[in-house]
């Protein structure tokens, strides 16, 4: 029913990453991304989603008093406790439940498919669905291979009933734990609580294990996308969009050529801001609705993929 985004001003080009020692030849030619963004210290990952929430709202016309459920997707909480969704409620000045969904870079769309199944239930009448992330306070400066991946943002929706024929037609959700320590943060949970040892050994930080983590990526989404399709009994020529969670610009070549999708239906701005993890795909969508590429009636087909190893496909009609 409406759509919003946030990025922070503050614009990190690789020629900039270029003056404390990266290749910024290496990043455009391995990932595609140009610049991304980073949140200044004082902003945190719920004034990302409050930003991009009060953005879907305004364009909706739609007041917070009748929002009922908001689900924020996100792997970078305010803190550990509570969730960012209850912290945002209270900005919003919301009364709604609220809750995290941590799926990493597929929380959006798992967070997507939560907040449908309210109103299909009819639990819901108007569901907040934010994909809100900081990367940039998880990753190690000093890894110059994953830091010039990562920026900062947040993307939101408005859920509400619609006709049999709008909406989301089919999705699906998968993980497989196996591939967990390919890309994880190995302090501050229980398994390594917070100490002086983990943080001077940067065991707070992302590690990412990027061969096998790619090369499992190429291989999984289109497999997952033709699935989702074949169940809403859709193909690829019928696609009017595809937000492909914005990672690498060579996994979203690849998943093109594969599919036999027109490029021209593929959203891509991973140049401009990198990969904001569960942020990616509604940073991308609202990039694609403001310039006119989402209209009422599309058939829009997103993919989401990421640590976990957790993958989430969905088809809407817009």
């Amino acid at each position: 029913m409406g759509i919003g985004s946030y990025a922070p001003a503050n614009v990190v080009r690789n020629e900039d990453l270029a003056a404390h020692g990266y290749d910024a030849d290496w990043i455009v030619q391995r990932t595609g991304i140009n610049e991304r963004r980073h949140a200044p210290p004082e902003e945190v990952t719920s004034d990302l989603a409050l930003h991009a929430a009060r953005e879907c709202l305004q364009q909706s016309n739609t007041d917070i008093g009748d929002v009922d459920l908001i689900v924020v997707g996100t792997c970078t909480p305010d803190r550990p406790m509570p969730s960012t969704a209850c912290i945002l409620q209270q900005k919003l000045g919301s009364s709604a439940p609220a809750v995290d969904v941590n799926a990493a870079c597929s929380g959006f769309v798992y967070a997507l498919a939560t907040g449908a199944q309210f109103v299909k239930t009819g639990h819901s009448r108007r569901v907040l669905v934010i994909g809100a992330d900081l990367m940039s306070r998880i990753v190690d400066p000093a890894d110059k291979k994953t830091y010039p991946l990562f920026g900062d943002g947040a993307g939101a929706v408005l859920l509400g009933a619609g006709s049999d024929d709008q909406g989301l037609l089919s999705y699906m959700m998968g993980a497989d734990g196996e591939g967990a320590d390919l890309l994880c943060i190995r302090a501050g949970g229980t398994e390594e609580l917070p100490s002086n040892t983990a943080i001077k050994a940067n065991r707070h930080f992302i590690e990412m294990d990027g061969r096998p983590v790619f090369k499992w990526a190429v291989r999984t989404v289109s497999e997952i996308l033709r699935e989702t399709l074949e169940y809403a009994g859709k193909t690829t020529d019928d696609i009017n969009t595809l937000v492909l969670h914005q990672a690498n610009v060579r996994i979203i070549d690849a998943v093109i050529e594969d599919l036999g999708i027109d490029p021209a239906k593929a959203v891509v701005n991973v140049d401009q801001y990198g990969n904001t993890s569960a942020a990616s795909i509604p940073l991308a969508l609202a990039d694609a609705h403001a310039q006119g590429h989402v209209n009422r009636g599309d058939l829009v087909l997103m993919c989401g993929f990421g640590a976990g190893l957790t993958w989430g496909t969905a088809l809407v009609r817009w």
